[in-house]
């Protein structure tokens, strides 16, 4: 659910809930079982009794890691618990239980973009001494780099990562085939083979995007930012880049694909997509790659068989990144529990270990080197691609908080209620008072 770019936490609301409906409950857990995974979970018995309660929420693509957590580490006195919960749940539960001296939760679910303002505010336990302590018996030393560093702060690691995810288009193959047409590299070819589709009369509204005017929608305007060079700010300098030429080319190629979506496109969220994939009203979506397992279950859509997989664009044919968002996601540990960081340190590493990891595709792109394959997953391909040509993170303490108050005016003028020059001012002006507080 946005990206280590600083999609913000308001991620909240982007990657917002899918109903979790699921028969046969694992021990502690009210989510679907048929998702876990028995994996060595070796830690000494404890003293007296534990629960260890989890948060994080429910896709297709977490369930895996954490009904493995249930169901290979409820032993020896050790009871873990995971609560089906959705995505806005899962944020506010997080602010809530990292806010007093006891939390709530003692293993949360957490995302590169966020480190960097709970590390930096002492909210979570550096796990750097546990990562090397463990790191042989669960293997650990085989969790990409990057993802580590990804997940880290000020030098230290703060989340052991788990999976990553990034944006995959999805394409209705059997209506390229007939029309003659190839997934686009870039938004004007976008736009082309959305006209065409649309000109056809079959698919009034080709195309799909998850541009929820709460949360999602800052995520596409970052991702079309990034794709042309920019980030949000200037770390260096402490400037922002929102009144930029390319913030606001950003924005205006953002706008031209309106008329080949919904005219309720900032009502949908992801789900919402993949709904309009599942029922054939959209024949182009563009999410995150957590959501594409779905798309080629037999069970969500007829036209299961048809789906392929591609790449994002470019923004523009010369653009240096793809239209893209990367959110790597992992498990931290709060400074507020009262249960033994090793413990709960052991806990998480089983449910990233090789086999777990295994066991996660294809709903998942694990964080461990050479894993996902064509073999392994229908839209490796695309992922790899993605994973490689996506806009690089940018983890300061500001980011979120950022990406989080310009989204009403990026809404805004998506929505044609504010023009662009005058939208980006506004975005310059909120991001440079927010700045000032971190001069």
């Amino acid at each position: 659910m946005s990206s280590s770019r600083g999609a913000g936490w308001a991620r909240a609301t982007l990657c917002a809930t899918m109903a979790v409906v699921l028969a046969a409950c694992g021990a502690g857990s009210r989510t679907g079982s048929e998702t876990a995974t028995k994996v060595a979970c070796d830690f000494e018995k404890p003293a007296e009794a534990v629960t260890v309660d989890v948060l994080a929420y429910n896709s297709s693509a977490i369930d895996p890691y954490t009904n493995t957590m249930v169901a290979s580490c409820s032993k020896n006195g050790v009871t873990v618990k995971h609560e089906p919960i959705d995505f806005g749940g899962q944020v506010q539960k997080t602010t809530a239980t990292l806010a007093g001296e006891t939390g709530t939760y003692d293993v949360l679910e957490t995302y590169g973009f966020v480190i960097p303002q709970f590390a930096s505010g002492d909210k979570l336990q550096p796990l750097d001494e546990l990562f090397t302590k463990y790191s042989s018996q669960y293997g650990l030393d085989k969790i990409n780099k990057s993802m580590r560093d990804t997940m880290s702060y000020d030098g230290k690691l703060y989340a052991l990562p788990m999976q990553a995810q990034m944006y995959v288009l999805a394409y209705r193959k059997d209506v390229f085939d007939k029309l003659g047409l190839k997934p686009p590299t870039t938004f004007a070819e976008l736009r082309e083979v959305s006209k065409k589709i649309q000109d056809a009369g079959e698919i009034k509204h080709p195309l799909a995007l998850p541009w929820l005017a709460s949360s999602d929608i800052i995520t596409a305007y970052d991702a079309a930012l990034g794709s042309l060079g920019t980030n949000l700010t200037d770390p260096k300098a402490r400037t922002a880049n929102l009144d930029s030429p390319q913030s606001k080319q950003a924005l205006q190629e953002l706008l031209s694909l309106r008329p080949f979506m919904d005219p309720e496109v900032t009502t949908f969220d992801q789900p919402a997509v993949q709904q309009q994939l599942f029922n054939g009203s959209a024949a182009i979506g563009i999410m995150f790659s957590g959501r594409m397992a779905d798309l080629v279950n037999k069970s969500n859509t007829r036209f299961h068989d048809q789906f392929a997989f591609a790449p994002p664009p470019k923004v523009t044919e010369n653009a240096p990144r793809q239209y893209s968002a990367l959110s790597v996601d992992g498990w931290s540990i709060p400074r507020n529990t009262k249960v033994d960081p090793d413990l709960l340190f052991q806990v998480v590493a089983s449910s990233v270990s090789e086999e777990a990891s295994k066991a996660s595709m294809p709903a998942a792109y694990p964080a461990r080197d050479g894993m996902v394959s064509e073999g392994s997953s229908p839209y490796a391909a695309a992922a790899n691609d993605a994973i490689k040509n996506a806009p690089p993170a940018e983890p300061y303490p500001w980011t979120s908080q950022i990406s989080n108050d310009i989204r009403p005016v990026v809404a805004n003028v998506l929505l044609g209620k504010t023009g662009v020059d005058q939208g980006t001012q506004q975005m310059q002006q909120i991001a440079t008072k927010i700045l000032a507080g971190h001069q």
